[in-house]
């Protein structure tokens, strides 16, 4: 078989499954690990918002792919760098300044990654006929599916396996609230004697069952112990570093520039006060009882090992709850030096809980640096594989060739021409806002959306495991999404898009108000969290369908395809921006108030839908 030549069937299933990886490893993946790892919502939102810059200026960079080398060359290079991201990625994790190390080799696989789809999408074209084209574009698809289907759902299955397995077992705690019981003194950390214990490694807490008074107590005197744990977890080493690092951020406050001082400061004041969940600012100084579970390891542990203890309820009444507030027990940290100091946890009634009742609570201990660090050198590996695998098997078709000219004038020229046509389309200021604005709600539920499935229920979360995540929406979540997208092609080649625009905007929006729900009700039930995001990604994929749609007809004409480029451009501009400032903005108001902005955040997406242009014939079928 002659090279250039060679089968379809032997590349374009691989090429689009190696493209679609990168993407989602990026985008939702990284959200996942760094939730995992206790980084806070609003880095987590900020910084992997801005790893859509690559996307964004993809436009700008995209000719220098057509100009050096052969689209060939460019993708074989990009799967060896993306290998390399990914092997940094994992190298990196286990560092205690994961953070930055592992961000910086997320830029890394963002920018490989959208040189990649340029590469690819050029060589598509170029190693097939017309037919083939048209043929494959089906089987292009469905492995770009695939690859989601592997990033957002087995890979992470596959780090929700290694982190159970990989950790000490599960421990539960009963605690149980007593109409009999009265208030207890705190027993000094200092007081709890710890000696090393027979027997495998494993977690122990005291006291084996909690039991606290339904009496309230003094706001003041929750508040002092609340205060001296936290600082006990965080000077004995329990808390996680980074938020060690906030408050001390925090005690310097006097040190922040004047835009922090006199911008920042009082947009989170006004935003607090007139957003954020009500205060019980009631004039009574009661407040519910609490109670302290004090942890500690069974032995010491190895040299450099952290086994860090996630804790939080798993059932019962949800007026026992946890105080998950930075360095007061919803995660600990043990290592060879402070195994042997307790981590104290805090757990308080609710104020108006008058009555016996019970709740379990659970403290697991994966290897969560070990667990991620596998998987992305899986993922590495598998990279690597495609360099080679693509390296011999790719075609050499004979226009795939530089397409670089002594003439590099008329070709800047041309270039920016090409820019300045798609600014002269008619309306171009309606055509960019609705770019930037119909996903607007969408960009700030992608980010926010991990973060909440993953929380505790104490922080307002769903309290899944990594694991349940990974099967929530790598399977029941993908599969609503793909068929939600199908549907939206379907109808709107029957009667155009000028006719489903609403509807379809509508289906894009309206299921967002789910997470208002989940963030309310908290249910138990993982059917009713399946279903709750099956109907969110259904909406999503139907919606979606409208997007994609006008971005092509927002880009017919001369230079089509660099226009087409120029829309992705802005559509990952109108997800960066607004994304970045979600996780901020979550922190301050909770997730419930969050998500109840996301739904009004619709508003613009359905605004700008009565200027846009639109041809009414576009998107139907033709008859012949």
């Amino acid at each position: 078989m002659r090279r250039e030549k060679r089968s379809p069937w032997f590349w374009v299933p691989t090429l689009y499954y190696a493209e679609g990886i990168p993407y989602i490893i990026v985008m939702t993946v990284s959200v996942v690990l760094y939730k995992r790892m206790g980084v806070s919502n609003t880095d987590i939102a900020l910084y992997t918002s801005w790893l859509y810059l690559p996307w964004v200026i993809k436009p700008l960079w995209s000719p220098i792919v057509d100009i050096f080398k052969t689209k060939r060359l460019w993708i074989v290079i990009m799967q060896l760098l993306v290998g390399a991201g990914l092997g940094g990625v994992a190298l990196t994790i286990p560092l205690p300044d994961f953070f930055k190390f592992t961000l910086a080799f997320f830029w890394l696989l963002a920018f490989s990654s959208a040189t990649h789809d340029i590469a690819a999408d050029g060589f598509y074209m170029l190693g097939m006929t017309e037919h083939q084209q048209a043929f494959f574009v089906g089987v292009r698809s469905t492995f770009y599916r695939f690859a989601m289907i592997t990033g957002q759902g087995l890979l992470i299955i596959l780090a929700g396996f290694l982190e159970s397995t990989s950790g000490l077992d599960d421990v539960y705690l009963q605690v149980n609230s007593k109409t009999d019981k009265g208030v207890e003194q705190m027993i000094h950390p200092d007081s709890v004697e710890i000696s090393e214990k027979a027997g495998e490694q494993r977690i122990v807490h005291l006291p084996g069952t909690l039991d606290i008074g339904t009496t309230p107590i003094t706001k003041s005197y929750v508040d002092s112990v609340k205060q001296f744990v936290k600082q006990w977890n965080i000077d004995n080493g329990h808390a996680p570093e980074a938020r060690k690092a906030q408050d001390e951020a925090l005690a310097t406050a006097d040190d922040v520039g004047w835009w922090n001082r006199f911008v920042v400061q009082n947009l989170e004041a006004f935003i607090v006060r007139h957003f954020a969940p009500e205060v019980d600012r009631s004039e009574t100084d009661k407040t519910g009882n609490i109670g302290l579970i004090y942890f500690h390891l069974a032995k010491k542990p190895e040299m450099n090992e952290n086994i860090v203890v996630h804790f939080g309820r798993d059932a019962g009444d949800k007026s026992i709850s946890l105080v998950d507030e930075a360095g007061l027990g919803g995660r600990l940290v043990f290592n060879e030096s402070n195994w042997n100091k307790p981590g104290i946890a805090i757990i308080q009634l609710d104020y108006n809980l008058d009555h016996s009742t019970q709740a379990e609570f659970k403290a697991s201990s994966g290897n969560i640096p070990l667990a991620w660090s596998i998987t992305f050198f899986f993922l590495a590996v598998l990279f690597l594989v495609f360099f080679i695998y693509h390296k011999f098997i790719l075609p050499y078709p004979a226009e795939d060739r530089p397409s670089i000219q002594d003439k590099s004038k008329s070709f800047l020229k041309e270039f920016f021409e090409t820019f300045i046509l798609f600014f002269k389309k008619k309306r171009i200021g309606a055509i960019v806002a609705f770019l930037l604005l119909y996903r607007l709600a969408e960009s700030q539920i992608v980010k926010l959306a991990p973060a909440f499935l993953i929380d505790t229920q104490e922080a307002g979360g769903m309290a899944l495991t990594t694991g349940e995540f990974g099967l929530l929406y790598g399977t029941v979540g993908l599969a609503m999404l793909t068929v939600g997208g199908i549907l939206g092609g379907f109808v709107a080649s029957r009667h155009g898009l000028n006719f489903w625009l609403w509807p379809m905007a509508i289906a894009m929006n309206l299921p967002n108000v789910v997470y208002i729900y989940l963030s309310y009700a908290i249910p138990d039930n993982f059917i009713i969290i399946n279903l709750a995001i099956a109907i969110e990604q259904f909406g999503y994929g139907f919606g979606f369908t409208a997007y994609m749609l006008y971005m092509i007809f927002a880009s017919q004409g001369e230079h089509k395809t660099a226009h087409f480029a120029i829309t992705t451009g802005f559509m990952a501009l109108g997800m960066m921006l607004p994304g970045m400032m979600s996780g901020w903005l979550q922190e301050l108001i909770g997730y419930q108030h969050f998500f109840i902005w996301v739904v009004i955040a619709t508003i613009p997406s359905f605004l700008v839908l009565f200027f846009i242009p639109l041809d009414k014939e576009f998107g139907k079928r033709k008859n012949e």
